[in-house]
């Protein structure tokens, strides 16, 4: 550095001196103060005013994976350009105590949408909801397809053991595994049966409750108004009680087909055939359920109709007609025929138009 140089970094140095000394420490102060004002207000702009434009489109998505810290949501917001200030998110977290509760999700944030707003949805965790709905009557191997065919959720989805899933409506997340999805719904099912088991009707003949699962599989399988499963498995049970086989058809498609529909009716050479499932031709109860049923299903099981009846067949409307003894079935299996003769003949004219 040159002695001109020199002189001038000096002259410089005394006359920044010479201004702080004039105003005293009282000038500082208020320097000092001005400079925190203005820090506050660009605060508050920033968290209270509108956010950055998104960069494509009208909204930007945002996924916070779970067991993210504050840093990582904050710099996951940061990277998807909608917040201004990853370190004003996270000072405004901790001071509103919000930093305690973030919820994971996927998070559709509107373009310009303010710091503030975008904190507190992150904190109640009004991320964007998917689900997914298993009907009552799948099997576990058709909600493992369903899962498999959903492309929001992430892995594989191995079919739990048969009867383990309880049917419903569940929550999930883009990108969550699928083997926690079903691990969700064996969760539930364990949870609702532990609860019907502890109150269940006294006398009834189950050692285990998956002896009550199987037999509300059936009656699951066996029809759809709910009115009628209460009766179904009373029906059932008293078959058992006397020693006769329960001679469900579901039992036999399971066997063949492991739930999947047939599609045509059962043939006589598969009412005949020998399987562990058949309970034409087994006594007792199947092996494992033969799907996975309802809460109302698991109910009727476990708190049947009192009724002496042992029979029952379908009216060809819906619903089942039931008899306490054979004469009167085969008086309604007749009728069955009769009915199902004249839906085959209006499908034939129909057909012919």
């Amino acid at each position: 550095m040159s002695l001109r140089s020199r002189a001038l970094s000096r002259a410089r140095r005394k006359g920044r001196g010479r201004v702080f000394r004039k105003m005293g420490p009282g000038g500082v102060a208020r320097l000092a103060l001005f400079a925190v004002v203005l820090g506050l207000i660009w605060a508050a702009l920033a968290f209270f005013g509108p956010g950055p434009k998104a960069v494509n489109g009208p909204a930007t998505t945002v996924i916070l994976t779970r067991g993210a810290n504050l840093a990582n949501i904050a710099g996951a917001l940061d990277r998807a350009k909608v917040i201004s200030s990853p370190t004003l998110f996270m000072a405004a977290a901790k001071v509103t105590g919000a930093s305690r509760s973030l919820k994971a999700g996927e998070y559709l944030i509107p373009s310009r949408e303010p710091m503030w707003r975008i904190l507190s949805d992150i904190h109640h965790g009004r991320f964007v909801r998917h689900v997914v709905t298993v009907p009552e009557g799948f099997t576990s191997q058709m909600v493992a397809d369903v899962l498999t065919a959903d492309p929001l959720p992430t892995g594989p989805a191995v079919a739990p053991p048969e009867g383990a899933i309880l049917p419903d409506t569940y929550e999930i997340q883009r990108g969550e595994a699928r083997a926690e999805v079903l691990a969700q719904m064996e969760e539930a099912q364990t949870k609702l049966l532990n609860q019907l088991w502890a109150n269940r009707a006294p006398g009834l003949p189950y050692k285990t409750p998956q002896e009550a699962v199987t037999l509300a599989s059936i009656v699951e399988k066996e029809t759809a108004l709910p009115a009628e499963r209460p009766r179904i498995a009373a029906v059932f049970l008293n078959r058992l009680a006397q020693g006769m086989k329960l001679e469900s058809d579901p039992t036999i498609i399971y066997g063949l087909t492991q739930g999947r529909p047939l599609g045509r009716p059962l043939l006589a050479s598969e009412v005949a055939k020998a399987t562990p499932y058949n309970t034409y031709v087994i006594y007792g109860l199947p092996p494992t359920p033969i799907a996975n049923p309802g809460k109302a299903s698991l109910e009727a099981v476990l708190h049947p109709m009192k009724t002496d009846e042992l029979y029952f067949v379908a009216t060809g409307s819906g619903g089942h007609v039931f008899s306490s003894t054979y004469a009167q079935h085969q008086a309604n299996v007749a009728k069955w025929r009769q009915v199902e003769a004249e839906q085959l003949a209006q499908q034939k004219a129909a057909g012919a138009h």
